[in-house]
């Protein structure tokens, strides 16, 4: 087996089912209304985004993610909403996680997260966002994320390096990791994923501490910022570990 075909065969193994008859969308659809009555008046809409809508998802982290944009009018700030639904969810019996942007929750084995933003009045896309690391609301448009990511070419790569974050337990926030990657990635061949991981994993090793990654919908937000730099650390020396191993299963399994 060749280097491709076995990071090919991984991805595979870590495959979200996708589509109305996926356990990923009945678990979603089974709690829709539930998150439609919490929000009443104020609800915008309720869609797929984050990783589901990006087609980024890796099983047994988050299987699908729910994007609920309230009204600009909702009254409250954005912490408080984030922290009324983490209660609903609570109440729901779902298990409830604090996330980054999200409450994680899981229901019958699978993780889904729920995502709530305020939009902005004026500007259909853009939504307020509690980021729960700096323990603060962050303008930036979700749609633009998707988009981004969804037309980068680079799915599989920033697949595989998610696999190997949930295989060694790192901490790095996924928006953060996917433009890493995208931007490591940059005049590489699409077809090589093997030695496109490679590639990244020592971009990692040598560069995750000193490269600056800012939102694309937002220059004020600068994603690189969300890790300490002892945090990055971390990451960055277990991606040389990686780097270093002469066998595929000792990088990604």
């Amino acid at each position: 087996m060749t280097g491709d075909e076995y990071i090919l065969s991984i991805l595979k193994k870590y495959e979200v089912p996708r589509g109305p008859e996926s356990a990923a969308e009945q678990a979603a659809s089974r709690i829709a209304p539930k998150i439609q009555r919490w929000a009443g008046e104020w609800l915008a809409s309720l869609s797929y985004s984050g990783s589901y809508a990006k087609q980024t998802t890796v099983r047994g982290v988050t299987e699908v993610d729910l994007f609920i944009s309230l009204k600009p009018e909702m009254p409250g700030t954005i912490k408080k909403i984030y922290d009324e639904l983490f209660t609903l969810a609570a109440l729901h019996g779902w298990n409830p996680r604090h996330r980054d942007v999200a409450v994680g929750i899981s229901i019958n084995g699978l993780n889904l997260d729920l995502i709530p933003g305020r939009g902005q009045a004026g500007y259909e896309s853009y939504h307020d966002l509690y980021w729960l690391r700096s323990d603060s609301s962050r303008q930036t448009d979700v749609n633009l994320h998707v988009d981004t990511v969804a037309k980068s070419h680079r799915l599989g790569e920033i697949k595989a390096i998610k696999i190997w974050r949930h295989i060694h337990q790192l901490d790095w926030p996924s928006l953060y990791l996917e433009f890493f990657a995208i931007n490591a990635l940059t005049g590489k061949d699409s077809d090589s994923p093997a030695l496109n991981l490679l590639h990244v994993l020592d971009a990692i090793g040598e560069t995750l501490e000193t490269t600056c990654i800012v939102d694309p919908a937002n220059p004020d937000s600068v994603l690189s910022n969300d890790l300490t730099p002892e945090e990055k650390k971390t990451i960055a020396d277990q991606a040389k570990k990686s780097a270093a191993q002469q066998h595929w299963e000792d990088i990604i399994w």
